[in-house]
């Protein structure tokens, strides 16, 4: 099959900002972490690593709100009708019943509008990325279904929401911060984009070899998949335009910093592999370690429940606790230190702290 992705544009776009004050755009208060978690935290991250799955396969993107702030329907709308996008995704998730308490609703729903201009494409498109995602995700399965919002209805090009979890189911909620979820939530949905366009996939990278080395004035999607990761991690790049100017210098210099590498500016295979995150099991971290994979870390204990405090990519006493209450709790050594076994236990999706008020 040739790859023929250059010739689309595709669209991301997560719903709502990351603190809005209503329910229904957050969890219950979750114990052991003590705060709800909002929506948005999910949306953006699955996001983002949709548009890096798109960049990797070839695709031109189009990032309908990049901001955190929430962005009216309106805009959005516009924004999107000024491109010619081939399919546009939006991604959310759900809440059920008294969204202040945890219910037994759960699963996936990816939702399409039979009054978009192109609503039989709409339709295939929510299809193609519904099957990928029951495929990648194990979630229970609750159908492709019409509804009518302005992000399904007023765009004029193929278009589909997905509802990932609920946010009022406990064990989904927990989810909701894991960047692996985030991850197969984004790539199945650019699988489900591929399979609509006949295009072939290009999936998550293992190694950094092919990997070009970019500098300051370099453009095109290798810079801009560079700059989603850089974000991913906690840093600035400023917009994700594919233009390695100033403002990603500056942060690819932080991160490097942070990670202990040359401080350089120049993106090649050391800064690559930290800005990737690959292969966690083979690292070991313990109090002091800085960078990108204590970000992962400080994440997955997070999605587990086990509180870290501000996840700010530096492995301190809080984290140290944290991680010594998994260890403790997962019947591994408790020793502090994040080894091969620590992160077996850690790694896999889902799982962590149950609930402790039956």
């Amino acid at each position: 099959m040739p790859n023929n992705a250059g010739n689309y544009i595709i669209g991301g776009n997560d719903e709502h900002g990351i603190n809005p004050p209503t329910i229904g755009k957050r969890t219950p208060v979750m114990p052991y972490i003590n705060r709800s978690i909002y929506e948005n935290e999910f949306n953006y991250a699955a996001k983002n690593n949709f548009l890096i799955a798109c960049l990797r396969t070839g695709f031109n993107i189009f990032d309908v709100k990049p901001e955190r702030t929430d962005t009216s329907i309106n805009t959005r709308i516009a924004r999107v009708n000024a491109q010619r996008l081939a399919a546009l995704v939006t991604f959310a998730y759900n809440a059920a019943g008294n969204e202040l308490v945890f219910s037994d609703a759960n699963g996936v729903e990816v939702y399409y509008s039979p009054n978009n201009s192109l609503a039989a494409q709409s339709q295939q498109l929510a299809n193609d990325v519904y099957q990928r995602l029951l495929q990648g995700t194990g979630q229970n399965g609750r159908g492709v279904k019409p509804l009518d919002v302005g992000m399904l209805t007023g765009v004029r090009c193929p278009a589909t929401l997905i509802e990932a979890g609920f946010m009022t189911n406990f064990a989904e909620a927990k989810l909701m911060l894991d960047p692996d979820f985030q991850k197969e939530v984004g790539n199945e949905a650019c699988q489900g984009v591929c399979d609509f366009l006949d295009v072939p996939y290009i999936g998550a990278l293992t190694t950094t070899q092919g990997l070009p080395t970019i500098r300051v004035g370099n453009r095109g999607r290798a810079v801009q998949c560079m700059q989603y990761h850089l974000i991913q991690n906690g840093f600035n790049p400023g917009t994700p335009d594919g233009v390695f100017g100033q403002n990603t210098l500056r942060a690819v210099q932080a991160f490097q910093a942070q990670n202990g590498l040359t401080v350089d500016g120049i993106v090649g295979q050391n800064t690559w592999r930290g800005l990737l995150v690959l292969d966690p099991s083979s690292v070991t971290l313990r109090r002091g370690s800085t960078g990108s994979y204590v970000r992962y870390l400080q994440r997955k204990l997070t999605a587990k429940l086990y509180p870290v405090g501000t996840i700010d990519n530096i492995f301190g006493a809080q984290t140290e606790r944290a991680v010594r209450e998994f260890q403790q709790e997962n019947g591994l050594v408790v020793d502090g230190i994040v080894g091969r076994n620590t992160w077996n236990k850690l790694i896999p999706i889902g799982g962590g702290r149950p609930y402790p008020y039956n």
